[in-house]
């Protein structure tokens, strides 16, 4: 099941997909079906739901962006490691972080690499923390989160991770431009730009936005805020 949906889907896209690589996305799906059993890492647990709503809306990032050949990427709130262990799958290339805030999804998160072979760093840590550490803050060329925040609090734990020029990557819903006009302010003070928006449907006919933003100029010193304060007082 996962194999057709995914074989069809990414041929429609004009992704290519190996034998390698579907195999790969079934092992996932295994892992994460018998580890959910243990711990509350999804509600999403059907075959076809897997490929659909975590495997293929994982991989609309790749319709929508290209992606440099080596580039550096952080996933903010990766949770059971999506979008980024698909985007590592599809591309080995990618400098993959995921960063998570619970620890026992880490460990999940390490099983999955070993299992399939996938380089990646694992950070435990609150998203708005990192973001001031010189060893991780603006030293990214992308960042992607498929987090629930509101767009405007997203962009302020996700904008400082990357480098001037580096592009966010917001994974939202339907109402993806309705959030992008409330984050005008939250732009402006974080120094970046649209790049684009990108509304799109997955194979249960759900609708996305993926939402492209780029970093003009260093973010200045004081963001990310802590999180109680970006909580209770969006930019």
């Amino acid at each position: 099941m996962i194999q057709e949906i995914l074989t069809a889907w990414c041929a429609e896209h004009q992704l290519s997909l190996s034998d390698r690589q579907t195999a790969a996305f079934q092992t996932y799906a295994d892992l994460l079906i018998e580890w959910n059993q243990k711990m509350n890492l999804t509600a999403i647990t059907e075959p076809q739901e897997i490929a659909v709503k975590h495997f293929i809306d994982s991989l609309t990032v790749l319709t929508c962006v290209e992606l440099k050949e080596g580039a550096s990427l952080i996933d903010i709130g990766t949770g059971a490691g999506f979008p980024g262990i698909p985007l590592k799958i599809m591309r080995p290339d990618l400098q993959l972080t995921l960063l998570d805030s619970l620890n026992k999804r880490l460990v999940f998160l390490d099983e999955v690499c070993r299992t399939l072979s996938l380089q990646a760093e694992l950070l435990h840590a609150r998203a708005e923390e990192y973001g001031q550490k010189p060893a991780y803050r603006e030293q990214y060329d992308y960042a992607v989160s498929r987090a629930v925040a509101n767009l405007p609090s997203l962009c302020e734990y996700c904008i400082p991770y990357l480098k001037v020029g580096g592009q966010f990557i917001a994974m939202k819903g339907p109402d993806g431009e309705a959030e992008l006009q409330s984050a005008a302010n939250a732009l402006r003070l974080l120094n970046s730009g649209i790049t684009s928006v990108t509304s799109l449907v997955l194979p249960d006919d759900s609708t996305r936005t993926i939402i492209c933003l780029k970093k003009t100029a260093p973010t200045p010193s004081r963001y990310p805020r802590r999180g109680v304060k970006i909580a209770k007082t969006p930019l």
